[in-house]
């Protein structure tokens, strides 16, 4: 099978791309190749076997179909987006245009050329708001939302929040109405915390690798300065590391009949849930140190507590996460954020 994968030198792109060259795929990767991390990337894919790699820019329509039109994809893993809120905050309009002129671009350039193909699409939890009107109980070491026992699920109601949820709710959205309009088999899924090698953390996105990464600097160096934390450190996610994460866009893709037109939440689950407080006490156990930080004041549309209820995609496709937060994390918790 021929696929195509955009952002394929990011996080999540270059472990499918791995994934999929180490099964047999004939892979293309498209990427700018501008987030830290995505040449080093490209160069482990390189060693894995990648021979076609395309750089180009999502927001261009020419770019995109001249790929597709020319490789022909059997199936695109669409990931190429901007992925921090805080960039969106502040550059709105190059983030409305990589997110929903960019996904809209590949919607088209498929439509035209090559319809019958799958394509399964990376949104994000965000295009629920911050889901402040729902209750959520404070307890010691995190928030609860009682509503809500099993995370949350598809059927709650779009509250676009922040630039970011906008440009990916949009394109969230042109995804299912391809499927509706012009029969395109899209999927959809809503992310929530993703974590693993490859995976290049800052303080705006990766939450996981830059915080093991502050941790690690502080248990080698007493003298490392301390990090900051936005708000209580209550707020809680559901993280899920990213071999899960390629199990689900291939067993997707083998269940495409079930999946086609559909959205689905994705993460850990309620049972790989976790608060930063609990985050950093797990990691002062793992390495023995005493983690140093201060908080700051909340992020703008940040959720208190968001956790995905996944029994509609296990039901679709049999996928669930294998791998717990405590080995995944455990494994990050004893080299640099940056695992290259």
């Amino acid at each position: 099978m021929r696929l195509l994968v955009t952002g394929g030198c990011g996080f999540i792109g270059s472990n499918l791309a791995e994934r999929a060259l180490r099964e047999g795929f004939e892979v293309a990767v498209f990427d700018n190749l501008q987030r830290v991390g995505s040449s080093a990337n490209l160069s482990w894919l390189g060693g894995a076997g990648l021979k076609d790699f395309f750089h180009g820019d999502i927001r261009s329509s020419y770019d995109v179909e001249r790929l597709i039109a020319a490789f022909r994809p059997e199936a695109v893993f669409h990931l190429a987006g901007q992925v921090a809120m805080t960039t969106s905050i502040e550059d709105p309009r190059r983030d409305f245009e990589v997110n929903a002129l960019g996904t809209l671009n590949v919607l088209e350039a498929v439509r035209r050329c090559v319809p019958e193909s799958p394509v399964l699409y990376s949104s994000t939890n965000k295009v629920y708001g911050d889901l402040s009107r729902y209750p959520f109980v404070e307890g010691a070491t995190r928030y609860e939302c009682p509503d809500r026992p099993h995370g949350f699920d598809e059927e709650t109601p779009l509250e676009f929040h922040s630039p970011y949820g906008c440009s990916k709710g949009a394109a969230d959205q042109y995804m299912l109405d391809y499927a509706r309009i012009y029969g395109l088999r899209t999927v959809v899924f809503r992310h929530s915390s993703m974590y693993g090698p490859r995976q290049s953390g800052t303080f705006d996105q990766g939450w996981i690798a830059w915080f093991c990464g502050q941790a690690t600097a502080q248990a080698e160096n007493p003298d490392a300065p301390e990090f900051t934390i936005a708000g209580t450190g209550k707020q809680v996610r559901d993280v899920l590391h990213a071999d899960d994460v390629t199990d689900l866009y291939f067993m997707t893709l083998d269940r495409i009949g079930e999946a086609a037109g559909k959205v689905f939440n994705v993460g850990g689950g309620m049972a790989n849930s976790l608060s930063l407080l609990e985050l950093f006490a797990f990691l002062e156990e793992r390495l023995g140190v005493r983690l140093r930080y201060r908080a700051t004041p909340w992020r703008t549309s940040d959720q208190r507590v968001f956790v995905a209820d996944i029994r509609r995609i296990t039901a679709a496709t049999g996928w669930y996460p294998k791998i717990g937060f405590r080995e995944g994390i455990g494994k990050m918790a004893c080299r640099p954020s940056v695992n290259f």
